[in-house]
């Protein structure tokens, strides 16, 4: 087996579903992992944008599907590993994408953005849970890839609930782990500033402009975690990597 088959081996024929898919970092990685043999099963809530990244795909000949999932809503989930695994027959991964990032300083009182960066970030992934779990118990073989932050790690001013929902991501995720058994795989990845279009999600204008800049200076590429994210999928059946933290080397 040459380095490039032996390489290909930890990924090539899975069958992989990514939330947020239809730009940033679920972009970047559905196109990987796609490249490398996977077949991707798309969901996001825009679906012109979903259409354009499938299109990608199936131009470049990779296997793939789509439909409109808002992690929000669990019944949606649940239909996309369905379209997963009647389209493909299995499920092997899960990349628990989706994630929003309205910071603001608690003073501003955006009860809306808090219950938001919730529902997304921290429903979503137990949605997303919900939905495959029961199918990787059934088949005996399963992949959890739930996205937290370094936000995860650290809190900081004007930050305290979207970092409260990624500290969350990374409890939930651990206990899944620890409760999985030798059969099923849990990988948090925490990235720090990516260069995505979260920061159209920002109320609070001074926090925008701020973000901006510091996306501007020394974001990542979204193919960093999109990397990181293909190392965690490709390694052998018996190997868990719990997290991988990826980081700028300019960030604090």
């Amino acid at each position: 087996m040459s380095f490039e088959e032996s390489f290909l081996t930890g990924i090539k024929d899975k069958v992989i579903a990514i939330t947020g898919a239809s730009s940033g970092i679920g972009e970047a990685t559905a196109l990987l992992l796609a490249e490398r043999g996977a077949k991707v099963v798309l969901g996001a809530r825009g679906l012109d944008r979903l259409e354009t990244v499938a299109a990608r795909i199936a131009k470049m000949g990779g296997e793939v599907v789509y439909a409109r999932t808002d992690v929000k809503q669990r019944d949606d989930l649940t239909d996309l590993v369905k379209l997963a695994c009647e389209r493909f027959g299995k499920l092997d991964v899960l990349v628990n994408n989706a994630g929003v990032m309205p910071i603001s300083p608690l003073d501003d009182l955006r009860v809306e953005d808090w219950e938001d960066m919730i529902d997304v970030n921290i429903k979503g992934v137990l949605y997303g849970i919900a939905a495959a779990l029961p199918v990787f118990r059934k088949q005996g073989f399963g992949h959890f890839v739930n996205t937290a932050s370094t936000a995860g790690h650290k809190t900081v001013p004007n930050q305290s609930v979207y970092s409260g929902t990624k500290f969350a991501v990374r409890a939930i995720s651990e206990g899944l782990r620890q409760e999985a058994g030798d059969k099923l795989r849990v990988t948090i990845i925490s990235p720090g500033f990516v260069r995505t279009n979260f920061v159209e999600g920002v109320t609070n204008p001074e926090m925008r402009v701020q973000l901006e800049a510091s996306v501007e200076k020394f974001a990542l590429s979204p193919n960093a975690i999109a990397r990181a994210i293909a190392f965690a999928i490709e390694q052998p059946a018996d190997v868990d990597v719990s997290e991988i933290i990826v980081r700028p080397t300019a960030q604090g």
